[in-house]
């Protein structure tokens, strides 16, 4: 990889202008002068500060900043605005200062141009501190065996650590994933089988409802419990209370004859129909009972169309 300097060389070349402060200062470090640098309205602002004037003298210092930013050659950066000043203490808002009072915030100020960079010569330089750094040093013939030995060594304990943290990563989602199941297995399975009944109860309910044989003399009267007994309607959970008429409901169709039997089927049905819309969005089971809403509905129907049969 290319060193800490080449990369802070290259991204003061790419116009960072951290960069450029910093390769500044590391020039300048000897004469006792420090730079901040802000780049506005296509202007790099620099701002060179010394504790005194002799460290400032401005031919001197114009032509070394001007040779240092030349050789970086920051892209997109051809104006540079020097301004000088005594050291002060830190001033996020400096360049608003000189702008506001320039005559009794600077020593001096001047504007420079700098030349354009010579594309080949650049490629050449960062092409050759590239091979540089990538360049391996020749080793004895023993010392290349230890150091390959010791690369070995690291890699393969590199490759055996992240298999373990794969390995528990995966049991971790494993015991997760086991214990979720447990919570809401039992749960789930209960209304599964449930529903499953439920469902070929139904099947069973519209094929006698579909496909009974015509009866051509007076049918015995039949007993039906949904009219012997009633039916509560607790609201504690209005999911479970739909599920249990809608079961009753269900078994009573079976048998039912009379357009009496088959009306209060109906009236059934709607109040199941009603219990499941009146279940809460948070609740568990809500996308199904939203279903089993407009479900229990069409069965209310067509019950009513059986009790105006003749």
């Amino acid at each position: 990889m290319v060193n800490q300097v080449n990369d802070i060389a290259w991204q003061a070349h790419q116009g960072s202008v951290a960069a450029i402060i910093q390769v500044l200062n590391e020039k300048l470090a000897n004469s006792g002068v420090r730079t901040r640098a802000i780049f506005d309205n296509g202007i790099l602002q620099l701002l060179c500060e010394a504790p005194s004037r002799e460290q400032l003298e401005q031919s001197s210092l114009v032509d070394r900043v001007q040779h240092i930013l030349e050789s970086i050659a920051p892209r997109n950066i051809r104006r540079v605005n020097i301004n000088s000043r005594i050291v002060r203490e830190q001033q996020l808002l400096w360049l608003e200062e000189i702008n506001r009072d320039p005559e009794n915030q600077v020593l001096w100020s001047q504007e420079i141009s700098l030349a354009k960079p010579n594309k080949i010569k650049q490629f050449i330089k960062y092409f050759g501190e590239v091979k540089a750094e990538y360049k391996q040093p020749k080793l004895p013939k023993y010392q290349y065996s230890q150091v390959l030995r010791i690369t070995n060594n690291q890699r393969h304990t590199r490759i055996f650590s992240t298999r373990i943290k794969i390995g528990f990563s995966l049991l971790s989602i494993t015991i997760i994933a086991w214990f979720t199941h447990s919570l809401l297995g039992t749960e789930q399975k209960h209304l599964t089988l449930k529903d499953a009944k439920f469902s070929n109860s139904i099947q069973s309910w519209k094929a006698h409802l579909y496909h009974s044989p015509i009866v051509s003399r007076r049918p015995k009267p039949i007993t039906n419990n949904l009219n012997n007994s009633k039916v509560a309607y607790p609201v504690k959970d209005p999911f479970t209370n739909a599920i249990r008429i809608a079961n009753k409901t269900t078994s009573a169709a079976k048998t039912a004859k009379t357009p009496a039997q088959w009306s209060e089927i109906a009236k059934h049905w709607r109040k199941a129909s009603e219990l499941m819309s009146t279940v809460p969005e948070n609740h568990s089971s809500y996308k199904l009972a939203q279903n089993r809403t407009e479900l229990y509905k069409k069965y209310s129907q067509i019950a009513e169309k059986e009790a105006t049969k003749k």
